[in-house]
C-alpha cells in the first residue's frame, strides 16, 4: 500500500530543458450527471519536462485515465490550468487541438485501434492523411516507421495477421509517424502476453534512449518500474511522485 504523501516533487528538469512540456496546475475535473457530482481529479500540480519517461500509476477509479485525457486534450479541465509546450490549452480552438492531437501528440492505446481491413503501413498512414501529408510521402514514411518498430517485413499484413504484440508495434509506429514530441501512452501492454510486453517496454527504452518524453498511464507495478520517474494517483490526487531508482 502506498503511504500518502501529497505532491511529493511536481517534476525534475530532463538535462537542458528550460521549462516543462506538460505543466497541470492546480488542475480539477468533475463529472456530473444530473444532480450527481462525481470529482475525478482533486486540484493536481504535475510538471513533465522533454526527454522524460513517466509512469502514471494507480487502480481503476484513482483518476489516471481521466489524467490521460486531459494530457492528450481529449477532455477538458473543470477548473485550474493545462499547459503544453508552453501554451495554455484553454486558449486552443478545435483546430488547434486537432491540431496538437495529430502533430505534438503520439497515442498508443490497450485496444491498438487498428482498422482491421487495412495492411499495416495503411493504419500507420492514417494521422499523416488527416495531416494531408502526399500519398507517396505518406507511404515511405510509414514503411520507415514500421522499419524502426522491427515490422518493415510485416508492410502488408492486416491486424488479423500478426499477434497482439506486432499489432502493438504498429500502434507505436502509428504513434511515432508524424514525429510527435511525446509518446502518451494507455495502458499498452494490458491486452499482451509476458514475451510481448517485454518486446514493447523494451521499444519504450529505446525510444525515450533516443530523447522521446514518454508517459505511459498503467496500473502494473512491473510496467510502471521500466520508467524513470512513478507518479502515484489515488482518489484523484497524486500521493507520491518519487524517481524510479529500480
Amino acid at each position: 500500500m502506498v503511504e500518502p504523501v501529497i505532491q511529493s516533487r511536481v517534476g525534475v528538469p530532463a538535462a537542458g530543458s528550460a521549462r516543462p512540456v506538460i505543466a497541470l496546475a492546480s488542475a480539477r475535473k468533475v463529472y456530473r450527471s444530473g444532480t450527481i457530482e462525481f470529482e475525478a481529479l482533486r486540484g493536481i500540480d504535475l510538471e513533465i519536462f522533454e526527454g522524460e519517461y513517466v509512469a502514471i500509476m494507480g487502480p481503476s477509479g484513482s483518476g489516471k485515465s481521466t489524467i490521460m485525457n486531459i494530457l492528450g486534450c481529449l477532455d477538458t479541465l473543470t477548473s485550474g490550468s493545462y499547459r503544453l509546450g508552453g501554451d495554455d490549452v484553454d486558449d486552443l480552438d478545435e483546430i488547434d487541438l486537432a491540431e496538437v492531437r495529430n502533430q505534438r501528440i503520439g497515442f498508443v492505446f490497450q485496444q491498438f485501434n487498428l482498422l482491421p481491413s487495412l495492411p499495416a503501413w495503411k493504419n500507420v498512414e492514417l494521422p499523416m492523411i488527416y495531416g494531408r501529408v502526399p500519398r507517396e510521402e505518406r507511404k515511405e514514411r510509414a514503411q520507415r516507421a514500421l522499419e524502426r518498430v522491427g515490422l518493415g517485413d510485416r508492410f502488408a499484413n492486416r491486424p488479423g495477421e500478426l499477434s497482439g504484440g506486432q499489432q502493438q508495434r504498429v500502434a507505436v509506429a502509428r504513434a511515432l509517424v508524424g514525429e510527435p514530441t511525446m509518446i502518451l501512452a494507455d495502458e499498452p501492454t494490458g491486452n499482451l502476453d509476458s514475451v510481448s510486453t517485454r518486446d514493447v517496454l523494451g521499444l519504450f527504452d529505446e525510444l525515450h534512449d533516443l530523447g522521446r518524453t514518454i508517459v505511459l498511464i498503467t496500473h502494473e507495478i512491473e510496467v510502471a518500474e521500466r520508467a524513470r520517474r512513478i507518479v502515484w494517483v489515488r482518489d484523484g490526487q497524486i500521493v507520491k511522485d518519487e524517481v524510479n531508482a529500480a
